[in-house]
């Protein structure tokens, strides 16, 4: 019997765990922090009075509908819910886990991921590319849910 790769880590981890074994386990936290600075680093270059990132700013660029977004997509919260919290669902159906870091913890933790999916969603919802102060924005909002 195959078993899904997430319940098979769990029982490797619960099982190595009742055995006395240390198990590493990633460091999510900080990989998010790294991503973070380098959107920071960004957004200071484009802006020298750049003084950090906003939860409020991350929340309304979520749930805003811009003006020339596509029918599709015209939202982020379209098919992550309002509530980043929840499951939300692509155009074709498909389950999305959580945006919210409390939720889905390994969220914001790949640089490669981050920026395939803020490439392709940005350019879905806003036609363009995000900036890194929203980008920035956006993960802090994410970390605060």
């Amino acid at each position: 019997m195959k078993l899904p790769i997430r319940l098979a880590a769990a029982l490797l981890l619960a099982s190595s765990a009742a055995a006395g074994v240390a198990v590493a386990t990633p460091d999510y936290a900080a990989q998010r922090a790294a991503i973070l600075g380098h959107y920071a680093a960004e957004a200071r270059k484009a802006d020298p009075a750049f003084k950090g990132f906003s939860v409020a700013a991350g929340r309304a660029f979520f749930l805003a509908h811009p003006a020339g977004a596509r029918p599709a997509t015209p939202s982020c919260s379209y098919c992550h819910t309002t509530d980043p919290r929840n499951r939300g669902r692509t155009r074709a159906g498909k389950v999305i886990l959580p945006m919210a870091v409390s939720r889905t913890p390994s969220r914001f933790t790949k640089p490669s991921k981050v920026r395939l999916w803020f490439r392709r969603t940005c350019q879905s919802v806003y036609r363009r590319q995000c900036t890194a102060l929203e980008k920035g924005n956006y993960i802090t909002f994410m970390a605060s849910q």
